[in-house]
């Protein structure tokens, strides 16, 4: 049966899949093209917030500002590029991303696959049921949960009443505010800080913390900071709102500091953290906690269940909320689950095999498209002395690297690596710079691949390239 032709009547499939973003896409592709029957069920846009309010309209926002950036430091196309960004052409490429927040070309893709779709709203209801307006969708062998994790509002005075923006406005939004107010130091409110800024809102960024992008070694948030600064964003460290004002709808917006000061903008971005979307999904109907975070072995399964039918892939297990990790996750979950169903032994305990998920928790990537770009995989200096290795931190001015001076007049940024002295591998990297992100996949392979470093210095790096930062942190390691 087609996607767009699925039935109002009940039905049971092998797998059932509640929603239709890149990981339930994933979970219910790996089960399709084993050879099991499977259905997606998606109660907004098929794609999820990745494709629609996340990852494609926030870097079609950001791509213009970091390309105008690193060409403003090229002689020769500098002068080319010193005028302000057209802000409408930006907004509009971004739509185009989103194919205007219309899903028909991924349900195509789903008709393709030969994956049902049944749109409305998914509850459980008992062991291998889920309930849609009414209509009864059994799965012989798996339930996998993959509704993803939604924006979360701090209980702060007068916040709902104000409508604060959520990352889903900050991405979507069709106008430049004239000024626009960024509550958190995260990777959303860093990004958006960017964007907004280098679209021609005038931006303050208030950090609650000590500093921005706080999961990532320290010298990345400074890096970051200073060039936000630079680029005239109003950086804040430090402070908290207590209380915020709109007296109006469309009306301007006062955000209170515990400083006592006031800051009044047009609109206000809340980017503090996110829960879980497993509220209304009927989880108390198998004995589980509504609105939390679903508890996962290493093969997606929900722990605690009889009979372990029920998976929860992607943000809504903690392990790892990126777009990358999810699809990672529902490669694994996927692969499980058709095992499972044939009755093949898996063997869980493999960190190399096909049914345990090991990379969302030793070897998870992640880019953030600022300018300049921060990114990193694995551990941070301190996260692995707090594990109890004992290693070794080395890092290298990316700047003095000739790849990067040929890249941009100026450039500027740093890489580290995490060395564990026991075993000689990588424990984790961290880059930042412009057009870092690149680099990022050599040092995940390094990390998840356990690459010994006496391996690794005989990767040679092509010359001029910014990937020759590798030889010296190597040559440094070495001394």
């Amino acid at each position: 049966m087609a996607a767009t032709e699925a039935t109002a009547a009940d039905a049971t499939y092998d797998v059932v899949v509640l929603g239709a973003g890149p990981t339930g896409e994933n979970v219910a592709d790996r089960a399709h093209a084993a050879g099991l029957s499977a259905v997606i069920v998606e109660s907004e846009l098929v794609g999820g917030e990745c494709s629609y309010w996340a990852c494609m309209p926030s870097k079609a926002l950001l791509r213009p500002v970091t390309a105008r950036s690193e060409a403003s430091r090229v002689p020769g196309i500098d002068n080319a590029v010193s005028g302000p960004l057209d802000a409408a052409a930006v907004l509009a490429h971004r739509n185009t991303f989103t194919s205007h927040w219309k899903d028909d070309g991924q349900v195509r893709w789903l008709d393709s696959a030969g994956i049902d779709l049944v749109r409305g709203h998914g509850r459980l209801d008992g062991p291998r049921r889920v309930v849609v307006d009414g209509r009864v969708l059994t799965a012989r062998h798996a339930v996998a949960v993959c509704t993803g994790s939604r924006a979360v509002l701090p209980p702060i005075p007068g916040l709902a009443a104000a409508r604060p923006w959520t990352s889903r406005e900050a991405t979507s939004a069709q106008k430049v505010p004239g000024r626009l107010v960024v509550v958190g130091g995260g990777v959303v409110g860093v990004e958006m800080a960017t964007a907004w800024r280098a679209l021609g809102a005038s931006v303050a960024l208030l950090v609650r913390g000590d500093g921005l992008l706080p999961r990532m070694e320290p010298f990345a948030g400074h890096l970051v900071a200073e060039s936000l600064a630079e680029a005239g964003v109003f950086l804040r460290i430090g402070v908290e709102v207590t209380e915020v004002r709109r007296e109006a709808p469309g009306g301007a917006v006062t955000v209170v500091l515990d400083t006592g000061d006031e800051i009044i903008a047009d609109e206000l971005l809340i980017a503090t953290g996110r829960a879980p979307r497993t509220d209304d999904l009927g989880l108390e109907t198998v004995g589980l906690e509504p609105g939390g975070w679903l508890d996962v072995d290493d093969s997606c399964r929900v722990a605690g269940l009889p009979d372990g039918w029920l998976y929860g892939v992607g943000d809504v297990n903690h392990r790892a909320l990126l777009t990358h990790q999810g699809k990672y996750q529902a490669r694994i979950a996927g692969a499980a689950i058709v095992a499972r169903a044939r009755r093949v032994p898996i063997l869980e305990s493999d960190p190399w095999g096909a049914h345990a998920a090991t990379a969302d928790t030793r070897a998870v990537p992640q880019v953030v498209f600022s300018d300049p770009e921060a990114a990193s995989v694995g551990l941070t200096a301190a996260e692995a002395e707090r594990a109890g290795h004992r290693v070794r931190v080395v890092d290298q001015d990316l700047g003095a690297v000739a790849g990067a001076s040929l890249y941009a007049d100026g450039y500027r940024g740093r890489a580290r690596m995490i060395v564990d002295l026991d075993r000689e591998v990588l424990l984790g990297a961290t880059f930042v710079g412009p057009g870092v992100g690149e680099l990022l996949h050599a040092a995940t392979v390094a990390v998840a691949g356990e690459v010994p470093v006496e391996r690794l210095w005989h990767a040679v790096p092509a010359y001029p390239t910014i990937s020759e930062v590798w030889l010296r942190l190597l040559e440094s390691y070495r001394g």
